[in-house]
């Protein structure tokens, strides 16, 4: 697992092709937690952090396959 400690609040989240998926708002126990104002439905999203593959400068780049919730990735 990755050291929560390098995911920092604004990173892009991409998922493994490099599509952006959201934008970090904060680590929440084991979860990051997605703004708002990425998401379709104008709530709060998350995802685990052990779905992770890799942190490339200011990105994060999540395992393949990855389930992303309903309504990220949308905006």
């Amino acid at each position: 697992m990755f050291e929560k400690l390098r995911i920092k609040e604004h990173m892009e989240i991409a998922d493994n092709s490099g599509k952006h998926i959201g934008t970090v708002d904060e680590v929440v126990d084991d979860r990051i937690k997605l703004t708002k104002s990425d998401s379709s439905d104008g709530a709060h999203h998350f995802i685990a952090i052990d779905q992770i593959d890799r942190i490339d400068d200011n990105r994060i780049y999540l395992k393949q396959g990855t389930p992303v919730p309903m309504g990220v990735g949308q905006a």
